[in-house]
C-alpha cells in the first residue's frame, strides 16, 4: 500500500520541484505588486487589481488555455522565447512552474497587500523626515514589517501550487517524468482499472504536505511577528 513506484516518487519530488521554482520566481513580482496596491494609486487600479485576482474565479481550465495560447510554441510570445532564446515552456516543467505561479500569484498577492496595508504610515513617515528616500524606506522599514504577511503568502502560493491540475494540465499536458505531478498522477490512476490504490496513496502523501505546509505556514508567522516585536 504504501510502497511508491519510481514514477510516483518522480511525481512527488517534481511537484516540489515545480512548486518550489514557482513560488521563488513569483516571490519579487508578488512583494511588487503588493505594495503598489496598497500605497499607490493610478489610472485603472481596479481594473489591474481585478485582472491580478482573476485566477481565483476563473476555471484553471481556462487559464492554462490563455497561457498555451501565450506561451505555447506558437504562442504570441512563446514563438519569439523559442526562436530567439531557445525557451520553450509548453510540455516543459518549466511550463508548469508557469502555471502554477500564475494560480498561487493571486493568494501571494493578497496576503502581502493586507500586510502592508497594517503598517503605521508615521513610521514611513518618519524614515522620510530623517532624509531616506523612498527606496531605503522601503527596504529598511516597510520591508520587513510586512514580512509576515510575505512568509504567508508565500507559502499561500506553495500550498496552491501544490495541488495545481487544471491549469497544468492544459498548459503542459501529463507526461510522466517530465509535467507529471502528484494531481495529475492521482488522475491518470483514476482512470485506470486498478488503480484506486495508487490513487489513494498519492492522494495520502499530497494531503501531508499540503498541510505541513499550511502548519508551517502558521509556525513562521508567529515566529516573525514574535521577532518584530522584539526588535520594535
Amino acid at each position: 500500500m504504501f510502497s511508491l513506484s519510481p514514477d510516483e516518487v518522480t511525481a512527488i519530488f517534481l511537484t516540489l520541484r515545480i512548486a518550489t521554482v514557482a513560488t521563488l520566481c513569483a516571490l519579487p513580482f508578488g512583494i511588487f505588486v503588493a505594495f503598489a496596491l496598497a500605497r499607490w494609486e493610478f489610472p485603472g487600479k481596479t481594473l489591474f487589481d481585478g485582472l491580478i485576482h482573476l485566477p481565483l474565479v476563473l476555471p484553471p481550465v481556462v487559464t492554462g488555455y490563455l497561457l498555451l495560447l501565450t506561451f505555447g510554441q506558437r504562442g504570441l510570445f512563446g514563438v519569439w522565447l523559442a526562436h530567439h532564446l531557445g525557451i520553450v515552456l509548453s510540455f516543459r516543467w518549466t511550463g508548469a512552474a508557469l502555471a502554477s505561479a500564475v494560480m498561487g500569484f493571486p493568494l501571494m498577492v493578497r496576503a502581502m497587500r493586507l500586510s502592508f496595508e497594517a503598517i503605521d504610515h508615521r513610521l514611513e513617515k518618519a524614515a522620510d523626515t530623517l532624509g531616506a528616500n523612498p527606496l531605503v524606506t522601503f527596504f529598511l522599514v516597510s520591508l520587513p514589517l510586512a514580512l509576515p504577511g510575505i512568509v504567508v503568502g508565500a507559502i499561500l502560493a506553495f500550498a496552491r501550487s501544490l495541488g495545481e491540475f487544471g491549469a497544468t494540465i492544459t498548459f503542459v499536458s501529463n507526461i510522466p517524468g517530465e509535467t507529471q505531478t502528484i494531481s495529475s498522477a492521482i488522475y491518470t490512476y483514476t482512470q485506470v482499472p486498478g488503480g484506486d490504490a495508487n490513487a489513494l496513496r498519492l492522494t495520502a502523501i499530497s494531503i501531508v504536505i499540503a498541510l505541513a505546509a499550511l502548519i508551517a505556514s502558521e509556525i513562521i508567522q508567529k515566529r516573525t511577528v514574535e521577532r518584530l516585536a522584539n526588535a520594535l
